[in-house]
């Protein structure tokens, strides 16, 4: 991991070189490169609730990055954006979003985890109210340069003049009300080591961030499995009206919650048992999908890569029992 300093150096060096590189492009081809901007289409799924769907694939340069759902929240003292997105430019997308929803604007953030595509649109919204749990905190400026440099190499130009960002507002209290608009913590971990719920008290919509994802393969490089199913046990008694999961649709059933416990337990008992039976992970990769999954968004990708994210602890933790 870089330090701040050499982060930032780099980057703007990329920009600088990129921006060399466009000077000396005829304007044929400038006119043929894609237009970057975020399409973003804010749809109204309760009382002052509106969802942004991300896509459901990895990140590309087709899509920007885009593939986070964002909640907006009405207030009398104006948004409530939970998420930010994956860039300087995504951010300023939502900015100008919240601006034509309330006369005040943005009143406040809040970041459900520390990864990227979550949090990177911070930027604009400096000097709001950024909450977020403390762990949420102290991993954004652990790995945030970390996490820039790959999002700079995957996405390109959509990251220009994107810097890392993390929360300014720890949460320690059961409740934050902003202006007349309460919500409801929840405190857990499993997809990362802090990981945020919000529960919207008013019309019941519980917000999970990367905790629930639906019809698409949930992601695990941060990810304990226990945790994550205890957290997910502990959204489910809170019978929400509807849920906006991190990445797919709308749910307004609670399949989300269902699903991604399935997978995550499939997950957990497929590399135990390849695991117990000695297989590489070449091998393993190859492991047939189950038809419940198989048409997920971003599979067998995600599958092969939470391979890669899991593997080798558990393969640490199953050998030595299974040679005595």
């Amino acid at each position: 991991m870089t330090d701040a300093r050499s982060g930032l150096t780099r980057r703007r060096a990329v920009s600088l070189i990129g921006t060399a590189a466009l000077a000396l492009t005829s304007s044929a081809s400038l006119a043929a490169r894609p237009k970057l901007v975020y399409d973003l289409m804010p749809v109204q799924v309760a009382d002052g609730v509106w969802m942004i769907e991300g896509t459901t694939e990895y990140f590309t340069n087709e899509n920007g990055g885009a593939i986070v759902n964002c909640a907006l929240i009405e207030t009398d003292t104006g948004m409530v954006i939970v998420d930010t997105g994956p860039s300087l430019r995504y951010g300023e997308a939502l900015a100008q979003i919240a601006a034509q929803m309330s006369v005040s604007g943005v009143a406040a953030i809040f970041n459900t985890h520390h990864h990227p595509d979550h949090y990177f649109g911070n930027q604009v919204f400096a000097d709001k109210p950024i909450y977020a749990l403390p762990g949420t905190r102290t991993a954004a400026l652990r790995d945030g340069d970390g996490f820039s440099d790959n999002m700079y190499r995957l996405l390109g130009d959509w990251m220009r003049g994107t810097e890392p960002v993390p929360p300014n507002q720890g949460i320690s209290s059961s409740t934050v009300s902003i202006g007349k608009r309460e919500f409801v913590i929840y405190p857990l971990e499993g997809h990362t080591g802090a990981d945020l719920a919000v529960l919207d008290k008013k019309t019941g919509t519980l917000i999970t961030g990367d905790l629930a994802f639906l019809d698409r393969a949930p992601t695990t490089p941060s990810a304990d499995l226990g945790k994550w199913g205890e957290s997910i046990d502990l959204l489910t008694t809170v019978n929400a009206a509807a849920i906006i999961p991190g990445h797919g649709p709308f749910d307004k059933t609670g399949r989300s919650l269902v699903q991604t416990k399935d997978y995550l337990e499939w997950i957990e008992e497929t590399l135990q048992t390849a695991a117990g039976e000695g297989l590489s992970m070449v091998e393993l990769m190859d492991s047939t999908i189950p038809k419940r999954f198989v048409k997920m968004g971003a599979m067998p990708q995600e599958f092969h890569r939470s391979v890669s994210h899991l593997y080798p602890d558990i393969e640490r933790k199953i050998l030595p029992l299974s040679s005595q």
